[in-house]
């Protein structure tokens, strides 16, 4: 596979319930086949969520409320790689883990978070699930693979 676009990770975030906003950790432990360890979306269908620190920017530029890392309840918020270039089946290698593309965006039910009223994640997510174990944190490479 080849890298077609990279970054760094900007924070990661978890959160012990699904439906509500992430809070900013120092580090996170990717777990294989289930996800983020102490996330509440650990062995879910979409495990982990990504967003990028550009659409979170475009918002609080748009809005008077400003969203900080995890409001949008995202699990790793990312600078510089280019997320729209995935696709379902895509390997995204963080730190030391290897995800997998699983789902771009998701449909919006009315009992999913929203920040305010405002969901990203449905429309500008990237959700995958993981094939290594690893960690990471702030300031981590981050790598789109094709």
């Amino acid at each position: 596979m080849n890298v077609v676009s990279a970054g760094k990770v900007l924070a990661v975030c978890i959160s012990e319930k699904t439906g509500t906003a992430k809070r900013s950790v120092a580090q996170c432990r990717f777990i294989d086949g289930r996800g983020i360890e102490g996330d509440g979306h650990i062995d879910t269908i979409r495990p982990v969520s990504l967003l990028m620190s550009e659409d979170i920017e475009a918002f609080n530029a748009a809005h008077e409320i400003k969203a900080a890392p995890g409001d949008f309840a995202e699990n790793v918020v990312t600078a510089g790689i280019d997320l729209r270039k995935a696709a379902v089946g895509d390997q995204i290698k963080i730190g030391d883990a290897l995800l997998e593309v699983c789902q771009i965006g998701k449909e919006v039910l009315p009992q999913h978070y929203s920040f305010h009223g405002n969901r990203l994640l449905p429309t500008l997510g990237v959700f995958c699930r993981v094939l290594i174990d690893g960690s990471t944190r702030p300031d981590d490479q981050i790598e789109l693979h094709k």
